[in-house]
């Protein structure tokens, strides 16, 4: 159930008009009243003698006896109260009841105060209704109404346990604030797939993945095509800055501004400039990755792949802060991943990255230099431009889906162990959504490569399958069994060819993680083995080669730091 407390108002007619008319779309049906401060109320919707304009003037009736000078400017009141798709349909009475606990819960009337605020509920569908409510008392006084939203909240996940409705994970004052209807109904009549607020929210987040400095993100926002309007001192110094998308006008066909806070409470620019200030001077990417042959997309998506992977390792330790600073890091790296790939790919990521918008802000101060390998990694990746589905872009896409995966559901777990419901909610959501965009990614370079492992010859084949039961011997059969196997061969001999010693690599990639929970060993193996090796996928067919008497000291690609991480979960 979700109570939404809307623009405090001063006209209480237009208000009664609104919840009692057809709605914007005709979607207003049998508007009628539930309940009121007074059982003999007047019901403009089923009464035919009563009107609007007598329950505008009963409900209006302590403001107008005040003196005009003490009348408050704004004094209509209005909350919704919405309940899950999935949810029974409540009855008149049950609606009824649910509005008096919510105007008791928030100050408006609370129990047993004859002397309380006037209001009345109205339902014009089956899902929800709205209350107005005029903000004078029968006394003359005002009403207390510090914190009703979060008390509001707060009555609703009572009301959930009590009717046996959908739980919503309670909140802790850091979401970004929900559009409203008249939003909603905006977006629908300009084909919009969603608000201005929420499509203006995703796009600062894409113009601050990986930004170097206050200068670039307003250039990569401009280049989202928004309008940028920055509130400037006499000094010349840029105080804030607000967002519009093009074409969104109001009344008065000026643009609709938004500013960074509005947005979201970390994309002030206080929040913006502390999160670059503490990341200017990055540190640059390990000089192997800077010495590969491969592409720019590959080069930045496995150090993407590594600083993900010490993102993780660090959310086992005791310092909250860190962790909290490491959460905003993925958050941009997963920006940055889905401005820069394609297809279904895209959409997916861009789905995983709007839920952990969500998970990445909490009550807990983070250490911002913390995310500096995280936001240099999402800098690369925007920099180093698209990556293609297939090849070896695809490939280290899915390496580093492989690692983010891991690193999302490692973040619901540190939310859910702090209380952080919403987060740890959110995070889920991301991680179903990664899962996704990774079965999108790895088919095709999964498929290459199980196609080289089975041209391989004979002796070739042989001679993996021994490495592997040598190394692995408590998961062979498992391994043998599988469709993957001719995969994780295909690495195993491009790792041969490139002159790195198998069974090292092969033992390390093992020692990351215990690997019995995987749904697939061999494709786990896969990607290991990659970021271990940086080994880049062919779909060639393979040349017969001489077999080493003895295994080579390992490469210095071979021997790139491995971090410990918790258990692998089942993923795919």
């Amino acid at each position: 159930m979700i109570p939404s407390i809307h623009k405090r108002g001063s006209e209480t007619i237009g208000l009664i008009r609104c919840l009692y008319g057809p709605g914007t779309h005709e979607e207003h049906i049998d508007p009628h009243l539930v309940a009121a401060f007074d059982p003999l109320t007047p019901d403009p919707g089923r009464d035919l003698s009563a009107t609007y304009e007598q329950l505008q003037r009963l409900l209006d009736q302590p403001v107008n006896a005040l003196t005009k000078n003490r009348r408050p400017d704004k004094h209509v009141w209005h909350i919704s109260v919405r309940v899950s798709p999935e949810d029974p349909v409540l009855s008149d009475e049950d609606w009824a009841a649910i509005a008096r606990r919510t105007v008791a819960a928030t100050g408006i009337a609370p129990d047993g105060d004859e002397q309380a605020c006037r209001w009345a509920a109205v339902r014009h569908a089956d899902d929800h209704i709205h209350i107005i409510a005029t903000l004078v008392r029968d006394d003359g006084r005002r009403p207390r109404l510090h914190n009703e939203a979060r008390r509001a909240q707060t009555e609703a996940r009572r009301i959930e346990a009590d009717y046996g409705l959908r739980r919503i994970a309670p909140g802790d004052g850091t979401a970004a604030k929900r559009p409203t209807s008249a939003e909603r109904h905006k977006a629908e009549r300009r084909g919009q797939d969603a608000t201005s607020r929420d499509l203006l929210r995703e796009r600062v987040h894409r113009a601050l993945a990986g930004a170097m400095d206050e200068s670039e993100f307003f250039d990569r926002l401009a280049a989202e095509g928004v309008r940028v309007k920055k509130r400037i001192a006499p000094s010349g110094d840029v105080l804030g800055y607000s967002v519009a998308m093009v074409g969104d006008r109001n009344k008065d066909n000026e643009p609709v501004w938004f500013s960074g806070s509005k947005l979201a409470p970390d994309l002030s620019l206080p929040r913006i400039r502390k999160r670059l200030t503490a990341t200017t001077d990055m540190p640059e990417p390990p000089a192997v990755l800077e010495r590969s042959a491969a592409s720019a997309p590959v080069r930045a998506r496995h150090f993407a792949a590594e600083a993900t992977g010490s993102a993780l390792a660090s959310m086992s330790s005791d310092d909250d802060s860190a962790t909290a600073a490491q959460l905003i890091g993925v958050g941009e790296v997963l920006d940055a991943l889905a401005q820069t790939s394609l297809g279904p790919t895209q959409t997916e990521l861009r789905e995983a990255a709007r839920y952990f918008e969500r998970a990445a802000r909490s009550h807990i101060r983070a250490k911002n230099e913390e995310m500096y390998a995280l936001r240099r990694a999402a800098n690369q990746i925007v920099h180093s431009g698209t990556a293609l589905g297939s090849g070896q872009d695809g490939a280290a896409t899915a390496l580093v889906l492989d690692v983010m995966i891991l690193a999302v559901i490692g973040a619901a777990r540190w939310h859910a162990a702090r209380g952080h419901a919403q987060q740890a909610e959110a995070a889920q959501q991301a991680a179903d959504r990664l899962r996704a965009a990774y079965q999108a990614t790895a088919a095709g370079p999964l498929a290459a490569m199980r196609t080289y492992g089975q041209r391989l010859s004979g002796p070739a084949r042989g001679r993996h399958a021994a490495t592997i039961r040598a190394t692995l011997p408590h998961l062979a059969d498992r391994l043998e069994a599988e469709p993957g196997r001719d995969a994780l061969t295909a690495v195993l001999d491009q790792a041969e060819r490139a002159d790195h010693d198998t069974v090292a690599l092969l033992t390390k990639a093992a020692q990351q993680r215990e690997l019995g929970s995987a749904e697939s060993i061999s494709d786990v193996l896969v990607w290991r083995l990659h970021h271990l090796g940086y080994i880049a996928p062919t779909a060639s067919v393979p040349q017969p080669q001489r077999p080493r008497s003895s295994p080579p000291a390992a490469s210095p690609a071979a021997t790139t730091v491995v971090h410990q991480e918790a258990p692998r979960p089942r993923l795919r």
